[in-house]
């Protein structure tokens, strides 16, 4: 397994942009491949994603299209596990507040002796043809998000920055928003000061900042505040624009 996401990454502080698949179709997927995006987030969180939907998502991508990446829905180690089987290349995981629930994050993406993810003979080996290679390369090559959306998880962002795996916190501004009681002010102040936290906090321990953005504006703004993994909206918010744009005229 190699992960062209994660290398860059490594290798560039250049901001990486790609954007959600929340429209659980194949056929959007599919259409915004060759948009110049480097990565796609499978939403499976807020999405009506299946299984077998997500699997042929992440076939459809194969090994020249933009990452396939998944928001799992919670801190599960079966939804984890499911996500990395299907030949996810990383994960993002949801409303982690606590330096705990990340550990258990980075346990349940890794085999043993750096977690408790069980092996298979499944798409990620290409159904154990592939396994040998693949076990002993995808500790290193997995890429390990955590979202950071709550106050609680500000008051633990340094412990949470500081466990070894995370590769990356997101910062998810609506909950994060909702959490300081700002209900859907986005561009508030506090918010701003909230992900300038999480961009030093990573800065600091070496993590790579990410964020999602849903207007040019929000791109700007995310660029100069520091954020290297940066979400361009999502195929269905693209949908709904491109329809008003076109009405406009």
């Amino acid at each position: 397994m190699q992960n062209r996401l994660k290398a860059r990454l490594r290798a560039s502080k250049d901001p990486s942009f790609g954007t959600w698949i929340s429209s659980s179709s194949v056929v959007c997927l599919d259409a915004l491949q060759g948009s110049g995006l480097e990565w796609f987030m499978i939403d499976t969180e807020h999405s009506q994603v299946n299984p077998e939907t997500l699997a042929g998502m992440v076939a459809a991508l194969g090994e020249h299209g933009p990452t396939p990446l998944v928001r799992v829905g919670n801190v599960d180690q079966y939804l984890i596990k499911q996500a990395l089987d299907a030949g996810a290349h990383g994960i993002l995981v949801p409303l982690v507040s606590t330096e705990a629930q990340a550990r258990a994050v980075v346990s349940f993406a890794k085999y043993p002796p750096d977690g408790v993810r069980g092996a298979a003979a499944a798409a990620a080996s290409r159904y154990g043809r592939e396994l040998a290679g693949y076990l002993r390369s995808a500790n290193q090559e997995t890429f390990v998000g955590v979202q950071i959306e709550t106050k609680e998880a500000l008051d633990h962002l340094d412990a949470i920055a500081g466990v070894p795996g995370i590769d990356m916190l997101f910062v998810g501004p609506t909950d994060l928003t909702l959490s300081l009681g700002l209900l859907d002010d986005r561009k508030n102040p506090k918010v701003r000061a909230a992900m300038e936290r999480v961009v030093q906090a990573c800065e600091a321990r070496g993590k790579v900042p990410g964020t999602l953005i849903i207007d040019p504006e929000e791109k700007r703004r995310a660029v100069e505040i520091g954020f290297r993994f940066i979400s361009l909206a999502s195929d269905v918010r693209f949908l709904l624009e491109g329809a008003k744009t076109f009405l406009a005229y």
